[in-house]
Parts: structure tokens; C-alpha cells; sequence
């Protein structure tokens, strides 16, 4: 075979530090564009970014050399100094991890929709219960006491 095919799609999702929110909510859709176009920026393909004052989505496409971690960590250092610039919110911080999940070519719709409706989804149910049910369903074991 001569040409190297891949699909890898990633659903991540992270918070902020301590889950404070970003007081400057009318701000969300220009941290989401912020988000998208530094995926791009690091050679990524921005599929879906969402998500309310204390998290963020991410639907992604990344090549077969991205390192995930190298990734994740210019991502969210880049978007943290933007955050405090741009959107006054001094000192931000992203938590130190981040939950990833793989995401099949059939789901991507499905995880795209899921990404944009953040706002409304997150009226009835909290992001710790979310993310719960994701850790479960994706069969990740984890200790609740360190998902607050």
C-alpha cells in the first residue's frame, strides 16, 4: 500500500481551572473560534467546538503523528494567554487534564449536534454528571474524588 489512510476523530472535553466560569459569557463564541483556528493553526481539523462557562467540547481530526498530549498541552496554553488578554479574565487556567474519547466516522454527526447544543443540554444536567456518563460508557475507570 503505498499511501497512509487514517480516521482518527477525538472528542475532548475540559475545564476550567477549578471549574471557576468565565464571567464573560457574551465572549464564549470568540474563545470557540479562538479554539478552532489554533486546531488549525497546530495542523488539526476543527470539526465542532462548543461548550458553556466552565468547559469546553472539542470534536477533532488529527494526522497520525500528532502526539496527543504535545497537542493538548499547546492548545490549552495558547487559548489560557488568550483568555486573559483578550477576555480580561486575568490569571485563567485550564485544569491540568482532559478527558479524550475516539469517536467513529458514523458518531461524527451525532458528537458534532451533541457539541452545539451545550448551552440547552446544560440547563438540566451538570458537567460532572456528564462527564461521568462518558467515562462509563467509554469503560475508563476512574476515582470520582478527582473529577472535581
Amino acid at each position: 500500500m503505498a499511501g497512509t489512510y487514517y480516521s482518527l476523530l477525538y472528542h475532548i472535553v475540559f475545564s476550567t481551572k477549578e471549574r471557576r466560569p468565565i464571567s464573560r459569557r457574551d465572549l464564549l463564541p470568540r474563545l470557540h473560534e479562538y479554539l478552532g483556528g489554533t486546531v488549525h493553526g497546530l495542523d488539526g481539523v476543527p470539526l465542532g467546538v462548543g461548550g458553556v462557562e466552565d468547559h469546553v467540547h472539542l470534536l477533532i481530526s488529527l494526522k497520525t503523528t500528532h502526539r496527543l498530549s504535545d497537542f493538548m498541552r499547546d492548545l490549552k496554553k495558547a487559548s489560557s494567554i488568550w483568555v486573559s488578554e483578550t477576555m480580561g479574565e486575568k490569571n485563567f487556567h485550564w485544569q491540568d487534564g482532559y478527558s479524550v474519547f475516539t469517536v467513529s466516522a458514523s458518531a461524527k454527526d451525532d458528537v458534532r449536534r451533541y457539541i452545539a447544543k451545550q448551552e440547552e443540554h446544560h440547563r438540566k444536567r451538570s458537567f460532572r454528571d456528564e462527564l461521568i456518563d462518558f467515562l462509563k460508557k467509554s469503560g475508563v475507570e476512574f476515582e470520582e474524588r478527582f473529577l472535581d
